[in-house]
């Protein structure tokens, strides 16, 4: 995957001098963007010899949320002019990392059993907060093969609290 964060780096980095004014608004629908890029039907189609650019555009028009911003329209354009559309969701990576570089925060994804209320999702924040020592972007995903507890991944940092790794835990204490 290196070769396609090679491509992706000057794509997220351009994007992100051209939005310094609205990084976080770039974000939000560069994230949209990137997540219908990553469906496997579109880039077959966008692949495809006798589906002009322009088709493609239209299917990113038709299937996003709401009207995209001219930044966003000129932005698709171009990554798919240049045939880059596979390298959208790695650029979306990027740009957020260097969003997340400028604020000083990091994304964590944290991994529940059970869905989690926001008042929950709050105090856990705090607390990861506090442990990671800066702040933190909370997205949260159920696996219910936890068992119960959480598991935190922040970068290549994982915090490991569930019912599942604590059993695995008792198991190698066991046999070992």
């Amino acid at each position: 995957m290196a070769e396609l964060a090679t491509i992706a780096r000057p794509y997220a980095e351009a994007l992100y001098k051209a939005s310094a004014n609205d990084v976080a608004g770039a974000s939000v629908w560069l994230d949209e963007l990137a997540a219908i890029a990553a469906h496997p039907q579109l880039l077959q189609l966008a692949g495809n010899p006798n589906v002009r650019a322009d088709q493609v555009f239209g299917v990113f028009e038709g299937v996003a949320k709401s009207k995209l911003p001219d930044a966003a329209r000129n932005f698709l354009g171009a990554v798919i002019d240049n045939g880059r559309l596979s390298a959208l969701p790695e650029i979306a990576n990027q740009f957020r990392a260097l969003k997340n570089a400028q604020s000083g925060s990091s994304d964590a994804t944290v991994f529940s059993a059970f869905p989690m209320d926001a008042a929950a999702l709050a105090d856990v924040s705090a607390v990861l907060e506090k442990r990671f020592g800066r702040k933190l972007n909370l997205s949260v995903e159920l696996q219910p093969g936890l068992i119960g507890g959480i598991r935190v991944v922040v970068g290549d940092e994982v915090l490991d609290t569930s019912v599942k790794a604590r059993l695995e835990q008792m198991k190698l204490a066991l046999t070992s």
